[in-house]
């Protein structure tokens, strides 16, 4: 060795320094890799990326292979630093070398890279990943032996190398996903998506029609009104009943019934064969379920049931399909509905519009795990049928009782610019 000049021992001293850079980069960017891109990348046939995701298989043996080579790296540039420390300075050198060297691999060998690697995983680890797969293949005897023993170590503390995440999301760390994908998804699209992860929450009865406001047919009302409802439907089905609502026969296809109009053939009878057995969706039914249950049933409307076959509501194909893509039409839009904006900066409010809809269309933040309208929403609150005039804070709202009939909160005004931010619990207005 004392006959190997100082320059070729600097110039081997720098290239160890240089590999031991690319060790040390190359394992950050590997394990710091977004698996997902990755095998995008894979099933597109790129190359390194199969590489990566080969060796990610075994990220033991991949491991090893990295701290192997990073190990016998830094000790070989610590010997030859020595040799370097001995011939220029002698047995005092070698002291202050080791600390030059440590200072500088800390710098240039793993803080530098592994952070470079960290910002641009990509960049390292598809090219590293072509190098390390044949170099695994030689190597793998030792690194066969230096997993056994690492393993074995594990083992004794009930740790092993296949318990190793699969690096599958679930659906909070989904919508974490979309919504920090920022500009990469149209901010259209990124609602669409986060709408379908709400879907498993809601329940039809959140988005039903109310029982009440069901349109519906009877057969027993005067015959003479039969075309004049049914050249009012939007509808392109509506249940069809005898004496009362809960006396489903049937529902009538408005296409089949608008041509029997038209053809002058429509009566009773001709009603009666025209309807098709109604479809019913049991209460709770979850919207996503719901929404492959119309996919397999082909049906566009289900009539909902309580645990004793009441009626309860109507939820359509349509309605579920608004959860994740907005309103269709703005013609019957909930804010030309039931919200009437007034000058004051208040809100005169319909007691049967829909929480969700409300928070959803206006941006506030009504409890929804309770009653689905706010009419319900302010009894169960109160206690009690309230008196027109009475005012309440509700869910941190003021709101003030403008209408009541028929033991329903029919108008409520709602004042969202003065809700009170540090009131956590419903207390009343003083």
């Amino acid at each position: 060795m004392s006959d190997i000049p100082l320059s070729t021992l600097f110039i081997v001293l720098f290239f160890l320094i240089f590999l031991s850079s690319m060790f040390s980069g190359s394992e950050t960017a590997l394990m710091t890799l977004n698996r997902y891109r990755m095998r995008h990348k894979a099933q597109m046939g790129h190359r390194g990326a199969r590489a990566a995701e080969h060796l990610l298989t075994r990220p033991d043996r991949l491991i090893g292979l990295i701290l192997l080579g990073n190990n016998f790296t830094n000790i070989l540039a610590s010997s030859i630093a020595t040799l370097i420390a001995l011939r220029l300075g002698g047995e005092e050198a070698v002291a202050i070398a080791a600390g030059l060297l440590t200072f500088v691999i800390l710098i240039f060998a793993e803080v530098a890279p592994k952070t470079f690697a960290a910002a641009q995983p990509e960049r390292i680890a598809y090219p590293a990943a072509l190098i390390y797969k044949p170099l695994l293949k030689i190597a793998y005897p030792i690194v066969w032996l230096v997993n056994l023993i690492a393993n074995g170590l594990l083992g004794r503390f009930g740790i092993s190398h296949q318990d190793v995440e699969s690096g599958a999301l679930n659906r909070d760390e989904l919508r974490t996903a979309v919504i920090e994908a920022g500009a990469r998804i149209p901010e259209r699209h990124q609602s669409m998506l986060l709408n379908i992860f709400d879907l498993e929450d809601a329940t039809v009865e959140d988005i039903m029609v109310p029982r009440n406001e069901v349109f519906a047919i009877n057969l027993l009302d005067d015959k003479d009104d039969l075309p004049k409802q049914i050249t009012s439907v939007r509808f392109t089905q509506v249940p069809v009943y005898e004496d009362h609502i809960d006396n489903i026969i049937g529902v009538m296809p408005m296409r089949k019934a608008l041509l029997a109009l038209q053809q002058g053939g429509l009566d009773v009878d001709a009603i009666r064969q025209m309807l098709v057995q109604p479809y019913y969706v049991p209460e709770g039914t979850p919207l996503n379920r719901q929404l492959l249950n119309f996919q397999r049933q082909s049906e566009y409307m289900g009539l909902i049931v309580d645990e004793y076959g009441d009626l309860q509501g109507m939820v359509t194909l349509a309605d579920i399909l608004e959860e994740i893509v907005g309103e269709f039409t703005h013609d019957f839009g909930l804010t030309s509905r039931e919200v009437h904006p007034q000058h004051d900066g208040s809100f005169l409010v319909d007691g049967g519009a829909n929480l969700r809809d409300l928070n959803r269309s206006m941006s506030w933040q009504l409890p929804i795990d309770g009653p689905k309208t706010l009419s319900g929403l302010i009894i169960e609150y109160l206690e009690a049928i309230p008196e027109p005039g009475t005012s309440l804070l509700l869910a941190g709202y003021p709101v003030e009782i403008v209408k009541v009939k028929d033991n329903v909160v029919k108008t409520a005004r709602l004042i969202p610019g003065a809700r009170r931010a540090d009131i956590t619990e419903n207390s009343p207005v003083p």
